[in-house]
């Protein structure tokens, strides 16, 4: 898989881009393209040879950044290196490494996680592996893609995946499907421990409660004392 270029090479570039992911991606309102677009801003500005233009635009980022995380629970850091037509299904639990690779056409939906296996001590964090997916991928619901493992072409995750070995080219990888378990037995119900202290003892001389000789007069008039 060839490495892909992280830079935007002017303003009609980013306009251009932008409005592909427009396309792909429901509308202006929609958090998936809210967040994308915030992406291709952000590897945009990096590339202003301006300090003075630079520094406002990477604060405007930040502060967009942390609301897309927060809000829309979307992290899509500038440094992942993204490729055109990139598609969002839903927003929340979305969790992309920095050094992820994204191919043209891909398509991530909600709970889908991009992100290393483990913490690796004494390697610096930009060479940190992490998934590589080719063009047209497509990754379902909750997937999670761990390590540096590369997707191939075309190949479709389904939901709930979880993938820590390379996929050749227009694979398909699933999750063990779900089971339908026994009911368990029914229990049945039980009498209250906890019974009534003025009916569980009686008064000396008077019938217990389930005595059938118990009359409801003889009872008020013990009670009475006629």
């Amino acid at each position: 898989m060839a490495e892909r270029e992280r830079r935007i090479a002017g303003l009609g570039a980013l306009w251009a881009l932008i409005r592909e992911d427009l396309r792909h991606n429901g509308g202006i309102s929609y958090p998936g393209f809210q967040a994308v677009a915030l992406y291709r801003f952000g590897v945009w500005k990096d590339g202003i040879g301006s300090k003075l233009l630079r520094v406002p635009c990477t604060v405007v980022y930040r502060f967009l950044y942390i609301f897309v995380r927060n809000v829309y629970g979307i992290e899509l850091p500038l440094t992942a290196r993204i490729g055109r037509r990139f598609t969002v299904g839903h927003q929340h639990g979305i969790t992309v490494h920095g050094n992820s690779t994204i191919g043209d056409d891909c398509i991530i939906r909600q709970g889908v996680t991009l992100g290393q296996d483990r913490a690796t001590p004494g390697v610096p964090v930009e060479k940190v592996p992490a998934p590589k997916l080719a063009d047209r991928v497509e990754v379902g619901a909750g997937a999670m893609l761990v390590g540096g493992v590369s997707i191939g072409e075309g190949v479709r995750i389904g939901p709930n995946a979880v993938v820590m070995t390379s996929v050749p080219a227009g694979a398909i990888v699933t999750a063990p499907p779900s089971r339908i378990m026994a009911l368990p037995p029914k229990r049945k119900p039980t009498a209250d421990p906890v019974a009534d202290p003025v009916a569980s003892d009686p008064a000396p001389g008077d019938p217990a409660p389930g005595d059938p000789a118990a009359r409801p007069e003889d009872l008020a008039a013990r009670k009475t004392g006629t």
